[in-house]
Parts: structure tokens; C-alpha cells; sequence
């Protein structure tokens, strides 16, 4: 079975902003989203095939800390603010593509139909994050540390 973001590259199409080169961040690629929901829009995806949030386990929590941080540096770069930057991952079946991708956006958005693709449920104990089809990635981390996985109902 194909996956487009398994292929990821200017060849194929994407427009890639930056791929990893050191140790700690060597097995990630950024790209352009094709439908961006606010000015800066990128995915940061592991060269490795996971097929979805969902599949994320306590072995995983490294891998996405390094998505968070090179979120953040290419942020920073752009000039965003940090209380205008969101991050973070839609769960099955609410994702486009079967391969896990995070989504690091700068707010505001462009109109209200694209906000309304990534709600942000808070949890309530012993809660992470509530009913909703977006996670932040902060939540996930939370969630997969205790062991426990991401779905769509309160984790």
C-alpha cells in the first residue's frame, strides 16, 4: 500500500521547508500544507511510517518532543509569537492521510470554517483532553507518558 508522505520530497511534489541532518532530529521532514488554515502552515512528519496518532506508545514520546521543538525553531524563524502557535494532530478517522503528521500552525486562522478543523477539547480529571477530533500535541504527550492512547472521547 502507497503513502504519499512515506515519499515525501520536492520531486513528488511537496513543498519541503527543512529536513533533519542531526541525530536528534534526522528522521523528520517538514513540509508546506497544500490547504494552509492560516498564513504559516507545515507538516512535521517522521520519515518512518506510523499510521496515526492513535498508534503513538510510551516509546514514541522522543519522537514527537523533537516534532515539537523543530515546530517551534521554524516558528521562531518566522517571527510567530509563541501564544500565537498551534500544534498538534487529527485523530482517526478525522485525518486526510494515514501517516502521522503534525500540524504547526500560527494563528490567527484564515476564516472560521478552517478553525472549525481543529477544535481543542480540555481534559478534565483524570482527563488529558476531551471529546473532539484534534489533539494538541502537549495532550498527546500527556496521554502516551501514562501509557495510555489518543482517540476521539475523553483520554
Amino acid at each position: 500500500q502507497s503513502c504519499a508522505f512515506c515519499n515525501v520530497s520536492t520531486e513528488n511534489g511537496f513543498d519541503v521547508m527543512w529536513e533533519g541532518t542531526c541525530i536528534d532530529d534526522a528522521n523528520l521532514v517538514v513540509f508546506r500544507d497544500r490547504d494552509p488554515a492560516c498564513e504559516h502552515h507545515f507538516q512535521v512528519i517522521p520519515k518512518e511510517h506510523i499510521p496515526s496518532v492513535r498508534q503513538l506508545r510510551k516509546s514514541d514520546v522522543e519522537t514527537l518532543k523533537a516534532m515539537v521543538n523543530v515546530g517551534h525553531q521554524l516558528l521562531e524563524q518566522l517571527g510567530v509569537e509563541s501564544t500565537m502557535r498551534k500544534m498538534g494532530f487529527h485523530i482517526p478517522p478525522f485525518n486526510s492521510v494515514g501517516h502521522l503528521h503534525l500540524h504547526v500552525q500560527a494563528l490567527p486562522y484564515k476564516n472560521f470554517s478552517k478553525k472549525l478543523k481543529y477544535p481543542i477539547a480540555n481534559g478534565f480529571k483524570p482527563f488529558h483532553k476531551g471529546f473532539s477530533w484534534f489533539i494538541e500535541v502537549h495532550q498527546t504527550i500527556s496521554i502516551i507518558q501514562q501509557d495510555r492512547s489518543v482517540g476521539l472521547f475523553p483520554c
